[in-house]
């Protein structure tokens, strides 16, 4: 009976943190500004008749969610740079994927560096997850260099009206509602080494992950990729759990949602205010249950890519998307244990000591 009672404890114990939530919340202004710079150019696109690229500005609006509580000039020179960060990857990503295993090649770097940035200013969530997010979208499309920089400079329309969206929330902060609170920024790491080493293991299995789905043929491989990025970005390997769980559960039952959307067959209109929706329920919960938000995540990640399938094909969309899901979360909880393994960073900790000695 003990030994029962004390596995009972313990699996409760062990479940309990994936269903708690935080009491982090985000002001109901921050909330309705990140989901307008995310819905507004589906809008725009419903009206003008072309919702579909209207989704690459949607990509852009994403950049908001960068923004910091520091000074009007810090946070807007950080939005501004992010803006940069999501074009440069979304512009490597149109004009090389011509050529599959040149597209993964150029995706490891592409990781490799956005970790190596955001790392090195201890960026915090959601850390390199969008920038990736941006250049595996990229590689979705087309291949039409000529449309490249069109398409490029509609992500930076988006980026643009994000910051714009942002600029005029925080005036109204600081000079109106005077709720700002000066939050110092998160200090430089300066361990370059390991912030380095760390990332090729990252970039390796994110882009490893985009090769094993090529290899595979799956119809969109982003989908890896993504997935492995959103596990790996753990501080603890206990976190990497939490979040593989949080992914696999939250996917499912956002895959289900995306079905019952699909089902319907939403027009324009209909798909732009579910991109408004979805972006608010998510910037709402994503602070307090990484799970309740992945739930709404994969939705909206699916309008983005998948909104011109035909009504009957569904089901397989569904299926096929859940899959590429769950290999990409174990691909980066196999990665996670790499980075949070005793021998690996002990492996790192002998390879400083032996240049310090030099």
């Amino acid at each position: 009976m003990d030994n029962k009672f004390a596995l009972t404890t313990r699996l409760y114990t062990s479940i309990q943190p994936l269903l708690a939530l935080s009491d982090h919340k985000r002001p109901l202004g921050f909330l309705i500004v990140s989901a307008l710079s995310v819905g507004l150019p589906a809008l725009i696109g419903a009206w003008l008749g072309d919702i579909q690229t209207a989704m690459l500005g949607c990509l852009g609006g994403l950049s908001i969610l960068y923004m910091r509580q520091t000074h009007i000039p810090r946070r807007m020179m950080t939005l501004a740079t992010c803006a940069f960060g999501f074009s440069l990857s979304f512009a490597l990503g149109v004009v090389t994927n011509f050529d599959p295993l040149f597209s993964a090649a150029t995706l490891t770097l592409n990781v490799f560096m956005v970790t190596v940035i955001c790392r090195f200013y201890s960026v915090p969530p959601p850390g390199t997850l969008f920038f990736i997010v941006v250049a595996c979208l990229a590689r979705t499309l087309p291949f039409d260099l000529s449309l490249a920089a069109e398409r490029t400079g509609i992500l930076m329309f988006g980026a643009m009206g994000g910051c714009c969206l942002a600029l005029l929330y925080s005036v109204y902060q600081v000079y109106i509602s005077k709720t700002f609170v000066d939050r110092p920024t998160e200090e430089i790491d300066h361990n370059i080494i390991v912030i380095s080493i760390e990332s090729v293991v990252i970039s390796l299995f994110v882009g490893g992950g985009y090769v094993l789905a090529l290899l595979l043929q799956l119809d969109n491989p982003y989908w890896v990729p993504i997935s492995t990025i959103a596990i790996m970005q753990g501080a603890t390997f206990r976190a990497i759990w939490h979040r593989n769980v949080h992914r696999i559960i939250g996917t499912t039952i956002g895959m289900g949602i995306a079905w019952v959307i699909f089902s319907f067959a939403p027009g324009p209109w209909e798909t732009a205010f579910l991109i408004l929706g979805l972006s608010f329920i998510i910037e709402l919960l994503i602070t307090r249950n990484y799970g309740l938000a992945v739930m709404f995540i994969t939705p909206l990640t699916v309008i983005f890519t998948d909104t011109n399938i035909p009504t009957g094909e569904t089901d397989q969309l569904i299926l096929s998307r859940l899959f590429d899901i769950i290999l990409g979360s174990v691909i980066g909880y196999i990665g996670g244990w790499a980075i949070h393994h005793a021998k690996f960073k002990q492996a790192i900790e002998a390879y400083l000591a032996a240049r310090s000695n030099r």
